[in-house]
């Protein structure tokens, strides 16, 4: 288990110092209380943000190492480490360009409304054991809860755009993302029915100590329905369907430019580290370490984990084909699902039996 130091120390020695100024000053409980949600929530900004442009960055490397390119390697010096944010104050300068027969409050609040919820279901994430916004007691079902919001959203984007092509791709979107929704959760019940319990922490804690396993290795099936349907849930290759250029030229943000295209690639990307950050939670023991690795700090580890399983949803992207449409849906619906509820039966029937 990964000693109890580093971020966790510092984020409970601020909470200590806030409580007792809070105390000293003789304001209620509530002044303490918002005032670490506060700093929570700006903390989990900046690191959703910088996040973020490196996975962009990294993305581009990486696929541009399995075609033989270089990718970025000028902007920023070494490998073009700053291409993201030239990139980045481009958007913000871009003409923000709204159609003349667009539904406007629609097409302006579609990006913030995509965004949010995928904010929101960091707040659930245990970083570390003690570093974590809000430890709920359905803590993954309220991540997957936030998750289906981003329908909306999309649904929103291509409906007020005024545009055949962006009102096809949100209605592929929306097909898709319902579809692919219910493996992605009946992957997960089968480890909340062994651990007993939907709090994050309580599933990392059962994945440590002496004679627990990570459950990558217990429920391998577990792990590939999850990672499957998450691909296909934000929308990346070969599950693009609601983006798909050669048919929809770039889907529901076709008509999107500036600062509100930039807050969909930047929920994209966001999605992506969730699903990644609730994989390496779930199925890979999350913020806690093998005994040789003790000494690391647990927000580094699982920083490491997640980091892992979105190396591995890149290089599925740069190696797959793009399925068609009919396809994705007979592929979620024939046999994602079959395989999920049989997944389920065999490790109750193993829980009956064996006991484990």
């Amino acid at each position: 288990m990964s000693a109890s130091y580093g971020l966790e120390r510092v984020w409970l020695w601020g909470i200590s110092l806030i409580e007792r100024l809070i105390t000293w000053l003789g304001l209620p409980y509530i002044f303490s209380y918002t005032i670490e949600k506060i700093v929570f929530g700006v903390a989990l900004l900046v690191f959703i943000s910088v996040s973020v442009l490196y996975l962009i960055w990294l993305e581009r490397k990486v696929s541009a190492h399995m075609q033989s390119r270089l990718g970025p390697m000028h902007v920023g010096g070494w490998r073009g480490w700053a291409q993201t944010i030239a990139d980045m104050v481009k958007l913000l300068f871009k003409e923000d360009i709204i159609p003349a027969k667009a539904d406007k409050w629609v097409h302006r609040i579609a990006p913030i409304v995509v965004f949010v919820p995928s904010l929101m279901a960091f707040l659930i994430i245990p970083f570390e054991k003690n570093l974590i916004g809000q430890d709920l007691n359905a803590g993954i079902l309220l991540i997957f809860a936030f998750s289906s919001i981003a329908v909306l959203a999309i649904i929103m984007g291509g409906w007020a755009s005024n545009n055949k092509y962006t009102l096809l791709g949100g209605i592929r979107s929306a097909a898709q993302m319902v579809s692919y929704e219910i493996p992605l959760v009946l992957s997960v019940l089968s480890i909340v029915m062994v651990v007993g319990s939907l709090k994050l922490n309580d599933m990392v804690a059962a994945q440590t100590g002496t004679g627990n396993f990570w459950f990558v290795f217990t429920q391998p099936l577990s792990f590939i329905l999850y990672l499957t349907a998450g691909i296909a849930e934000v929308n990346r290759t070969p599950f693009d369907i609601p983006e798909a250029e050669s048919e929809l030229v770039s889907g529901y943000n076709t008509e999107y430019s500036g600062l509100k295209y930039g807050f969909y690639m930047l929920s994209e990307f966001t999605n992506m580290l969730i699903v990644a950050m609730v994989a390496a939670t779930v199925f890979l023991g999350g913020w806690s370490a093998p005994s040789w690795l003790s000494w690391m700090p647990g927000i580094i580890v699982l920083l490491l984990k997640t980091y892992f399983i979105v190396f591995i949803m890149m290089w599925v992207r740069w190696t797959f084909p793009r399925l068609r449409v009919d396809r994705l849906m007979d592929f979620g619906w024939k046999v994602l699902i079959p395989l999920a509820f049989l997944n389920i039966f065999f490790i109750g029937l193993r829980m009956v039996v064996f006991k484990w």
